[in-house]
């Protein structure tokens, strides 16, 4: 499993600490925050440990940890149902929850991870098995194990259970969702991202289609037909009438595409309709962006540059803590050596 993706450890074990609950306030009492003061850490007999017990919403929860990994060079770490063992049969439980391990120098360090889970007797737990690197953790100078000492924090909110056969998203949240023809979440997912632009929108209401288009063989019509349901109907919407338009057949429906390309195809088709008419140049106002390359030779006196533009940057997530430090390694120095020397103009192939 990726290294920060929540995962269920089925466990039996209990050790000693020091813990708080903090409550929150009455008016939203599902939501609690839990806090738990390891001492002597790097002293734990034990592979596995849990706190003690805390309620949230009526339940009993407690947080696992691994101090020395499960199974992995990292700490791994849980929020557990308490009582699992004793619960009826078919129980079932969700929570939105996040676990820290607290920085004791700095708190804006602080590892935290979030994530939501529907707990049920086949998966009591759920976390993160590769929670922070143990090299970390151990280092004195990073600031989480301070006097041997660590600080674990929970922040639980019970949420209720959903049914979905009575739910009203309509009246629950004032919106409505997209239907999954087969494969088409991703395509779904880019759609409402759309339509929460207000102004790409308007833009897209705004587009010229004639009483005699069809929304199955026009993308302007159908788009603005998806986009007006979505505004005004009380039931999930369909999008068989847009990807007809795309020229797809129900094959297509059920093949995962890539929703960057969707989007690129998407936005040079509208780009293209809306040319000599009021949202002219709404793709470009909205969605394009500049960078400039520079290249400074070591060895002679040679400097150039080049804007270009861009509808989407394509970022290195391996490795990255954040979609920051992807940014980070985009524009970070590219040495040209090798076979990889630049030409630079009047001198040559130069590093």
């Amino acid at each position: 499993a990726d290294a920060d993706t929540a995962q269920p450890m089925e466990v039996v074990a209990q050790t000693e600490a020091a813990s708080t609950a903090e409550s929150q306030p009455s008016e939203d009492p599902q939501t609690s925050r839990f806090t738990w003061t390891i001492a002597s850490f790097t002293r734990l007999n034990g592979k596995k440990h849990y706190s003690d017990v805390f309620v949230v919403g009526g339940y009993k929860w407690r947080v696992l940890i691994f101090p020395k990994g499960n199974n992995v060079e990292h700490l791994s770490m849980y929020l557990d149902v308490a009582d699992s063992a004793n619960l009826p049969y078919g129980w079932s439980r969700s929570a939105q929850f996040s676990l820290s391990v607290v920085n004791q120098i700095d708190q804006k360090y602080t590892t935290r991870k979030d994530t939501q889970h529907q707990f049920s007797a086949r998966e009591s737990d759920w976390g993160f098995t590769s929670f922070m690197p143990l090299s970390e953790l151990y280092d004195p100078s990073r600031g989480y194990l301070v006097n041997d000492t660590i600080v674990v924090e929970a922040e639980v909110a019970v949420r209720k259970m959903v049914d979905y056969w009575t739910y009203d998203s309509k009246k629950e949240t004032g919106y409505v969702g997209l239907k999954n023809q087969g494969a088409t979440c991703y395509m779904n997912s880019l759609l409402q991202t759309l339509y929460h632009i207000p102004y790409f929108r308007k833009a897209v209401y705004h587009m010229p289609t004639t009483e005699n288009d069809m929304p199955s063989g026009s993308i302007p019509l159908a788009l603005q037909s998806l986009f007006y349901k979505l505004q005004y109907s009380d039931n999930s919407v369909a999008t068989k009438e847009l990807t007809k338009s795309f020229g797809w057949d129900t094959y297509d429906s059920f093949m995962q595409h890539d929703v960057q390309e969707l989007n690129r195809v998407l936005c040079e088709k509208l780009e293209d309709k809306m040319k000599g008419t009021v949202v002219e140049g709404t793709i470009e106002q909205l969605f394009e962006g500049h960078h400039i390359n520079y290249i400074e030779c070591i060895n002679v006196d040679y400097k150039s540059n080049r804007k270009e533009s861009f509808y989407d940057l394509q970022l290195d997530v391996k490795g990255c803590r954040d979609v920051y430090a992807s940014f980070d390694k985009y524009v970070e120095v590219e040495r040209l050596e090798g076979d990889n020397k630049y030409h630079a103009e009047n001198h040559g192939l130069q590093v």
